[in-house]
């Protein structure tokens, strides 16, 4: 028997991408294998790339009852900034989008479309981190695509990525599950993400030492769903921030919200900085930041969780579901006073995500 010798890997020959890349063709296998199979490690050595990834349904089944299945595209301006890159981004965003749903991450898609003339040191950064990320939450990058497109027909970098996670047997959480009296917890401080993104862009002459909050919150929506498994429900602060995740609730739930301004964790450096920019942190946009509601038999267990994850420790209960005024969320201040706290009409900071 004649053993054929393993082709050496492909390697980009080039510094920056070219049309060529997105050809189909040597140019283009080189990309990828080089690029994202290397760094995602997506098949087994030796085994063929195929058109689709092939998970295991005893294996899923054996998590729970139900598949969770989310996409979400991400389009950040700048690519890298304090605490993160788009790739970071991307996997966070999915994982946490499975998370709040009461769903074990499982498996990722990464697709992406890249300019032509973006530098291949930059996306080699960025696939090493999409691969750290994942290894971190404890899900695989198992398929994807990639896209070339001319100078100008898209700003460098897009990434889409969908993932497949498993629920829990007997987990329901949902945005109209809240009951007055419950509690309202959040797992760090506000606005990190949009202060670090701004900050980043350069473009108001303005500094924030702030990184952004940007991490994978699976394993700490975990430890909270152990330790309070009434939890009604969990939403991450991301567009809109903390706001429109308080005003959907109300809404969906048919129940007044009330919450206190002193008891919402942000940092002095972010608030300082909104300050200075006429800008109210509970609707920058968050990456790290869980709003969950939880029964009030089950809110001192479910905050000690919190503050035992690293990504908790700041956590606080910040409010309560309430009876009155339906369908509204009522602030009160340090004065004495109190304020509705209103959906935005626009997006004071787009392309944070």
């Amino acid at each position: 028997m004649t053993v054929l010798p393993l082709r050496p890997p492909r390697r980009v020959r080039h510094e920056t991408v070219t049309l060529a890349h997105g050809g189909g063709g040597s140019a283009m296998r080189d990309l990828v294998e080089d690029v994202f199979v290397s760094a995602f490690a997506v098949h087994e050595e030796g085994q063929p790339l195929e058109d689709q990834a092939r998970l295991s349904l005893a294996e899923l089944m054996a998590r729970g009852d139900r598949l969770a299945f989310t996409t979400d595209s991400f389009v950040v301006d700048p690519l890298e900034f304090a605490g993160g890159d788009i790739g970071k981004l991307a996997v966070c965003g999915t994982v946490n989008d499975l998370a709040v749903g009461g769903a074990v991450p499982v498996a990722l898609s990464c697709a992406v479309v890249i300019e032509e003339g973006m530098a291949v040191a930059t996306l080699r950064r960025i696939a090493a981190s999409i691969a750290r990320t994942a290894r971190e939450a404890g899900v695989r990058v198992v398929t994807g695509d990639t896209k070339v497109v001319a100078r100008g027909a898209c700003d460098k970098l897009f990434i889409t990525t969908s993932g497949v996670g498993v629920i829990r047997t007997g987990l329901d959480l949902g945005i109209a599950r809240a009951r007055p009296g419950d509690v309202v917890l959040i797992n760090g401080p506000l606005g990190d993400h949009g202060a670090a993104i701004m900050a980043a862009r350069g473009e108001l002459a303005v500094s924030a030492p702030v990184a952004s909050d940007c991490a994978p919150l699976n394993g700490l929506i975990g430890a909270l769903l152990d330790a309070a498994p009434g939890t009604r429900l969990i939403r991450d602060a991301t567009r809109g921030g903390l706001a429109a995740v308080l005003n959907e609730m109300a809404e969906a739930s048919n129940i007044g919200v009330r919450v206190a301004e002193s008891a919402i964790p942000i940092r002095p450096e972010v608030r300082g900085f909104c300050d200075l920019l006429g800008l109210d942190p509970l609707y920058l946009g968050n990456e790290g930041v869980a709003v969950a509601v939880v029964p009030p038999e089950q809110a001192d267990a479910a905050l000690a969780a919190l503050r035992a994850h690293p990504l908790g420790v700041l956590a606080a209960a910040i409010g309560t579901a309430t009876a009155e005024r339906p369908g509204r969320v009522v602030m009160d201040t340090p004065f004495g006073g109190t304020r509705i706290v209103d959906m935005l009409v626009g997006d004071p900071l787009p392309r944070i995500c």
